[in-house]
């Protein structure tokens, strides 16, 4: 009798533990801890906590002010997922740090904006002057791109505009100089101490720092701009449900409707 009650104990704590393991494993694939830019991505995700949470999700927002942070946050496993980058940048990471990262999908566009205190145009800055930019090498196409549209720069035959770099300049009419000593989340600073001819700026530090793209710069992004912001994992999960329900949210006609409100032409919705 004493067995057969034993082997009852045994069998319910067996059916307890395996309850509690269900239990655990619900949890985590019910939770999305994600590191994002202050704004507009972490804006963006504090507006889809609404849509995620009525399909059972719940969505942790890590503010990260630093291009440099999050990827080192997801592919340690300290957060599930992170939104601030877009596919060049992501590619250059994982050449440069091995990262085991992959899109998920893409959410909108950052319009980079060229920003001046002196000039209104970007043919009135003068020869040899200095246009600030930031340390980030996958961006190097994307800083040219201003003054290739301008007929200021040529860049070699045969080379992307997203994937070209400063030695990949063959003309540079009046002999423009870039400095990309600091990192990104520095260039609003250099711009308001009035550094340079001008400064080049991610529209999310620009808006961060209380300026408007499509008003304060002298030159902004179009529509085509290839550089989108991403939703990223662990490479191997970007199939997850979780991630793709967040990514419909993401994409989703409110959010585009949100985004459109707030931002204006400042912020972009990726169309597919």
């Amino acid at each position: 009798m004493k067995k057969f009650t034993y082997a009852i104990l045994l069998l319910s704590l067996i059916g307890v533990l395996a309850a509690c393991g269900k239990s655990n494993s619900d949890a985590a694939n019910k939770k999305i801890t994600i590191a994002a830019s202050p704004a507009p991505h972490g804006e963006v995700l504090e507006h889809a906590k609404k849509a995620m949470a009525k399909k059972g999700y719940d969505l942790k927002i890590k503010t990260v002010n630093d291009y440099k942070v999050p990827n080192k946050l997801l592919d340690k496993g300290d957060v599930d997922a992170n939104f601030f980058q877009h596919v060049p940048y992501l590619k250059a990471e994982r050449k440069d740090h091995n990262y085991n990262i992959e899109e998920v999908g893409k959410v909108f566009t950052t319009p980079m904006g060229v920003y001046s205190q002196k000039y209104k145009n970007i043919k009135d800055i003068p020869k040899g002057s200095t246009i600030y930019v930031s340390n980030n090498p996958a961006e190097e196409g994307r800083f040219l791109s201003f003054f290739v549209d301008k007929g200021l720069i040529k860049i070699k035959k045969g080379v992307k505009i997203e994937d070209a770099k400063f030695d990949d300049i063959v003309e540079n009419k009046k002999q423009l100089k870039f400095n990309n000593k600091q990192g990104a989340e520095f260039l609003p600073k250099t711009y308001k101490s009035k550094e340079g001819a001008a400064v080049i700026m991610n529209s999310n530090y620009a808006i961060d720092n209380g300026l408007t793209p499509h008003k304060d710069a002298i030159a902004v992004e179009g529509k085509s701009s290839p550089f989108a912001n991403i939703i990223a994992v662990q490479k191997g999960h970007k199939g997850d449900k979780k991630y793709q329900e967040l990514l419909k949210v993401l994409q989703s006609k409110d959010m585009k409707s949100f985004i459109k409100k707030k931002y204006g032409q400042d912020v972009i919705p990726y169309e597919k």
